[in-house]
């Protein structure tokens, strides 16, 4: 295939050609079977070198616009797949390479990870006699299961930890009840 796509920031082996990079859209969103944000598929597909992320936006408005995928009711952050996308997806992903597909599919599914683990959890950065420090919560509604205060050398490091702490908060959270109750 003729590279046609704008390759700012794709590293060797991404996507340099816009009708895989539909192809690549349509497996995600097919493999996934949950809704994406559009926005961020932009920005990890980019960030992982696998396609440039203004290329990724315009296929994801041309692939909406020819009924592959679809905003969810309306509001379009997020979309998913049709069942023309479905049919795409499973015809042609074979003609990415796994390598391509695998770390998309990886990205994504650590994206929306983070996505539902910042749902439960409520970071805090506040000043307090001159020092620094984060407070980390889990929340399930309006209640405060667990919170705990960290204190940081500056909001660069209160940015990191959070970071880090949306990867897998559930078990942070565990394992200091776990300390706690033995």
């Amino acid at each position: 295939m003729e590279n046609d796509a704008i390759g700012a920031g794709v590293l060797n082996g991404g996507l340099f050609n816009t009708t895989e990079i539909r192809i690549l859209i349509c497996y995600i969103l097919n493999s996934i079977k949950e809704p994406v944000p559009a926005a961020m598929l932009a920005n990890i597909l980019h960030f992982e070198g696998i396609a440039n992320g203004f290329e990724v936006s315009d296929a994801i408005s041309s692939l909406t616009k020819n009924g592959h995928i679809a905003p969810v009711d309306g509001d379009e952050s997020y979309y998913e797949i049709t069942d023309s996308g479905a049919a795409i997806a499973e015809e042609l992903d074979s003609s990415l390479s796994l390598t391509v597909r695998k770390r998309a599919y990886i990205a994504t599914l650590k994206m929306l990870a983070k996505i539902k683990n910042a749902r439960g959890t409520r970071f805090c950065l506040s000043n307090e006699n001159g020092h620094s420090y984060l407070t980390c919560s889990a929340v399930d509604g309006k209640i405060t299961l667990i919170e705990i205060k960290i204190l940081i050398p500056d909001e660069k490091s209160g940015t990191y930890i959070r970071e880090k702490f949306l990867e897998n908060p559930s078990e942070i959270f565990s394992d200091i009840i776990e300390k706690l109750s033995k």
